[in-house]
C-alpha cells in the first residue's frame, strides 16, 4: 500500500470517528431532551386531583336544571359525568391550568416583614391549555371578586375565612411561595375546586421586560387615559415599548367607578396580542420560555419547573390562540362600604367550566 493511500485510509477513519461522535451527541441529546418533556409532563399533571371539583359540580347541577343520574339508555355515562341542557359533559383530564398574578409591587421579589405584607394581585388570570384542541383559553378573573378568603394576623397566626376581594389573598403570606399557594387555594375554591396545575406571580415591575422580550405589542387603545405619566386617547394606535406596556396595564382611576374593571380588559385585549406574539417567539426559537425565565426570575415566584417549561415549549408549536379563546368571569360590580365588590353569577361560571374544561360527549 503506497503512502498516499495509507493517508487517505488514516483521514477515513479520523473522519469515521467525527461522524460517529456527532451521532451519539445527537443521540444523547435527543434522549436528555425526550426524558425532560416526559420528566415535565409527569410533573405537571401530579399537581392536580378533579375528584373535588367533579363532585361539586355534580351536585350543583340539579339545582341549575342538569342531570347527574346514570341513564339506562346511554353506555357511556361515567362517574362524575353531567347532562345539562340536554349536552352529556365530561371532565377533560388532560386539560392544564395554571394561575397567573400581577403583584402590585415595582421591585425584585423579596422578604417581607409580616404575613400581611405580600402584596395585592392587581391582575388575576387563569391559562388553560387544551391538548385535544389545541386551544389556549385565558379568563379574566377581576380582582375586587368576592370570595372566601383565609385571613392571618401580622405573625401568621390563621384566624379563618370571610368574604372578601380575591385581591387580597396574595397578602396573607410571604409575599413568595406561601402567599401564591394560598392564592391558588382561593381561586381553586372559587371555581368549585378546580385543579390548578401550576402558578407564576410576577411583580408589575417587571413589565416593561416582558413587554420587550417580543419587541413590544401594537394595539389600539381601549379607552382614554390621562396621567401625568402616560396619555393616550380611546382608538389611538400605539406600540408600547418598556414603561409604556407598565402604565397602560396598571394605571386607574380609583376615585371611577368599576375602573378595576375597565382596567382588567386593557389588560385581556393586551393578553391577547402578546399571545399571538409570544406563540410567533416560540415557534422560531423553542428557547425563548427559558429565556424569557431567566430574564424574569427576580420579580417572579413559580411552581413551574425547567423540565415542567421545556415540555410545555414542545408542545407550544400546536396550540392556537384568538380573541374568542379570551374569556372574563361575568357577573356585577357594586359599591360596598369601602371597596367596590364584584359578585360572580354563580350559573354563568357553572356553564364557564362546563365550556372550557368539560367536552361534550358524542
Amino acid at each position: 500500500m503506497s503512502g498516499k493511500e495509507k493517508k487517505e485510509k488514516k483521514i477515513r477513519r479520523i473522519l469515521m470517528r467525527v461522524f460517529l461522535g456527532i451521532a451519539v451527541l445527537i443521540f444523547t441529546g435527543a434522549i436528555v431532551f425526550l426524558v425532560t418533556q416526559i420528566s415535565g409532563k409527569n410533573s405537571l399533571y401530579s399537581h392536580a386531583d378533579s375528584g373535588e371539583m367533579m363532585a361539586k359540580l355534580s351536585a350543583l347541577a340539579i339545582e341549575l336544571g342538569g342531570t347527574v343520574e346514570e341513564e339506562e339508555e346511554d353506555e357511556d355515562w361515567q362517574s362524575g359525568d353531567i347532562r345539562y341542557n340536554g349536552i352529556h359533559y365530561r371532565y377533560n383530564e388532560d386539560i392544564l391550568t395554571f394561575l397567573f398574578l400581577g403583584i402590585d409591587k415595582m421591585s425584585e421579589v423579596a422578604p417581607v416583614e409580616d404575613a400581611i405584607d405580600g402584596g395585592q394581585s392587581d391582575a388575576v388570570f387563569l391559562l388553560v391549555l387544551n391538548p385535544h384542541s389545541g386551544e389556549i383559553s385565558v379568563i379574566g378573573i377581576p380582582r375586587d371578586t368576592m370570595t372566601d378568603v383565609e385571613i392571618y394576623d401580622e405573625k401568621g397566626v390563621y384566624w379563618g375565612t370571610e368574604k372578601a376581594q380575591l385581591s387580597i389573598q396574595h397578602g396573607y403570606g410571604d409575599g413568595a411561595e406561601l402567599s401564591c399557594e394560598r392564592s391558588v387555594k382561593a381561586v381553586s375554591r372559587l371555581f368549585y375546586g378546580l385543579p390548578i396545575h401550576g402558578y407564576c406571580a410576577v411583580n408589575m415591575g417587571a413589565i416593561p421586560f416582558i413587554n420587550d422580550a417580543v419587541g413590544g405589542i401594537e394595539l389600539s387603545a381601549v379607552e382614554t387615559m390621562n396621567y401625568p405619566e402616560f396619555k393616550i386617547k380611546e382608538g389611538e394606535t400605539i406600540h408600547l415599548e418598556g414603561m409604556e406596556a407598565y402604565y397602560y396595564l396598571r394605571s386607574r382611576d380609583t376615585d371611577s367607578f368599576n375602573s378595576a374593571g375597565r382596567r382588567l380588559e386593557r389588560q385581556k385585549q393586551y393578553l391577547t396580542a402578546y399571545a399571538s406574539a409570544a406563540i410567533s417567539a416560540v415557534k422560531e426559537d423553542l428557547t425563548f420560555p427559558l429565556t424569557l425565565y431567566n430574564t424574569l426570575s427576580k420579580y417572579m415566584v413559580t411552581d413551574i419547573g425547567v423540565d415542567e417549561i421545556s415540555y410545555l415549549a414542545g408542545q407550544a408549536a400546536g396550540y392556537h390562540f384568538s380573541e374568542e379563546s379570551l374569556r372574563s368571569l361575568q357577573g356585577a360590580t357594586v359599591q360596598g362600604e369601602i371597596y367596590e365588590e364584584f359578585y360572580p353569577d354563580e350559573q354563568a361560571l357553572y356553564e364557564l367550566i362546563l365550556e372550557v374544561f368539560y367536552e361534550e360527549v358524542e
